[in-house]
């Protein structure tokens, strides 16, 4: 008992002593009205449909979802399409299996050209179902979200080594297909780079950084990156928050979301502390509307 409230009045001293730093951040980043839903369906639908595909999101539609999060990078000619892993062995193989691949040939997607990667069976992995299924493009994307009134998070998951490159290229393709429409995607990532990128490219799309664990820095350092990057969110890994780090960043006028949650207790955890946004697999399960 000692311990916890020696680590709360630590926890509250800290706050205190940030409070001055995160209200000058809330004056460059709070939105007033936050236009995305709560509830975001994670790669489309989860598990339920093999990840980032277009009968992903259609899937997630069909249980009432209305925002999706998916992972975008580019082929070497430049095309942002829709994978999570650097290489295509986990969850998309050539159309043509009989074939024997070339032992010497690259596994990693990005250093091929769009017209081969169009050839590849993301579905296959999942179940015979779903066999057949095409990697989809980002604009494939964009036309099932606008044509629907769905709303997108575009995690920028670069080729190792394209980071930069690739969070101008993909601002640039999400200006151009999401332009007139009211509400843009959020774009975000881990790396830094891309975000960077992002914001030199196109500067009015909304940014979130993404957090897996805070390593060796404070919530004080995570924050003055976000803020650094002129983000609107911070997307963090669900376990990380708690009532004071989400205190501290809604100070500073960040909205936060959080991943992958799939336990009641977490999402219920998440609402309480008053959290804007929760990525889900459970799609079956959590119903958008709660």
């Amino acid at each position: 008992m000692a311990t916890y409230h020696f680590l709360r009045n630590l926890i509250q001293r800290f706050f205190d002593a940030e409070s001055d730093k995160v209200r000058q951040m809330a004056a460059a980043h709070y939105f007033s009205a936050w236009p995305y839903p709560r509830w975001i369906a994670h790669r489309g639908a989860g598990t339920l449909a093999p990840e980032n595909t277009l009968a992903a999101f259609r899937l997630g539609a069909s249980y009432g979802y209305r925002m999706f999060e998916c992972d975008v990078k580019l082929s070497r000619d430049g095309m942002p399409f829709l994978l999570h892993d650097d290489t295509l062995t986990r969850t998309a193989h050539p159309i043509t299996p009989w074939r024997s691949p070339d032992p010497q040939a690259s596994a990693v997607a990005g250093d091929y050209p769009w017209h081969t990667l169009a050839q590849y069976d993301a579905g296959g992995w999942h179940s015979s179902t779903y066999a057949g299924e095409p990697l989809p493009t980002l604009a494939q994307i964009a036309r099932f979200c606008i044509r629907n009134g769905y709303f997108l998070n575009i995690e920028i998951k670069p080729t190792t080594g394209t980071e930069r490159q690739t969070g101008e290229v993909v601002a640039q393709h999400a200006a151009r297909l999401w332009k007139g429409v009211a509400v843009p995607p959020l774009l975000t990532s881990f790396e830094i780079a891309a975000l960077e990128g992002a914001m030199a490219s196109q500067p009015e799309l909304p940014r979130g950084l993404l957090i897996h664990a805070l390593e060796d820095q404070s919530w004080a350092q995570w924050l003055d990156h976000a803020s650094r990057l002129q983000c609107q969110a911070i997307v963090c890994n669900h376990a990380l928050w708690n009532k004071y780090c989400v205190a501290l960043a809604k100070a500073a006028g960040f909205r936060l979301l959080s991943y992958t949650v799939n336990d009641d207790a977490a999402a219920a955890q998440l609402q309480t502390w008053g959290t804007d946004g929760i990525i889900t697999d459970r799609v079956d399960h959590f119903p958008p509307s709660a």
